[in-house]
């Protein structure tokens, strides 16, 4: 988990040498946006040549085993979704994790088995930085990491905590490659359904990306997040204005 300082590190530094971009259409999140679809491109031929084959192939392997393997990774996640809930003073979701984290590794035999969501105990998943931008701290700007994919720089830079709570440090290397490898995978081959969607976009890029933004902020306000209002008293009176000057201009030619 060291990798994420390291990666938040380089993000500032490039936040700090980043200058506004002359395009008055450019989208002022993605301020690096060259680089990242040269990443996008990357990324594209990493998944076609490697990624999406061996999902593929890790598809052999049945469901009831592949299902189990990624809810014991998933269980892993629990105890940083209780700290993350406590610190959004979110107590109640707070208790829940804890409590699924209890039963699954217990009765769920380490989490190989979800036995909290037939009991109500539904999963309340919380990062830290959902809990940097529920408290206000900007998302910085918009990312595409190789072979991680999109992301934003408190986003991706708050894994870096969740990866010091208990268990993660006690993970030997290996597990913790396999628990990357499963989650990986298995995400792969859910993201399957949207490549029609993909293939079909105009721009495969942007589309992500508002993809992206969309979950995000679902995530950061609990699937609320606030309404984008147009401003259209402004947009009025600018119209207004720019008509009054074409009017006075006629007046004048005669």
């Amino acid at each position: 988990m060291k990798k994420y300082g390291l990666l938040l590190l380089v993000s500032v530094f490039m936040v700090g040498c980043s200058s506004t971009p002359d395009d008055p259409y450019a989208d002022p999140r993605d301020p690096f946006e060259d680089f990242n679809r040269d990443m996008w491109e990357f990324n594209r031929d990493v998944d076609k040549a490697v990624i999406k084959p061996a999902a593929e192939t890790y598809e052999y392997i049945p469901q009831p085993i592949r299902t189990s393997l990624y809810q014991a990774v998933e269980n892993l996640e629990e105890p940083s979704s209780f700290v993350n809930n406590l610190l959004q003073w979110k107590v109640a979701d707070a208790g829940i994790s804890l409590g699924r984290f209890m039963v699954n590794s217990t009765v769920g035999l380490v989490g190989l088995f979800d036995v909290a969501t037939p009991m109500g105990l539904t999963k309340r998943e919380e990062s830290f930085g959902q809990t940097l931008a529920v408290w206000g701290v900007p998302d910085g700007p918009y990312l595409m990491l190789p072979l991680m994919g999109p992301t934003v720089v408190v986003d991706r830079g708050g894994d870096y905590a969740d990866g010091q709570y208990f268990p993660y440090p006690s993970l030997s290397w290996p597990i913790d490659i396999a628990r990357y490898a499963i989650k990986g995978l298995e995400t792969r081959l859910r993201l399957r359904e949207q490549e029609r969607m993909l293939d079909n976009s105009l721009d495969p890029y942007s589309f992500v990306k508002d993809v992206y933004y969309q979950r995000w902020q679902d995530q950061v306000f609990d699937g609320n997040p606030p309404q984008q209002e147009e401003n259209f008293d402004e947009w009025d009176d600018d119209w207004d204005d720019e008509f009054d000057d074409k009017d006075d201009s006629a007046a004048e030619s005669y």
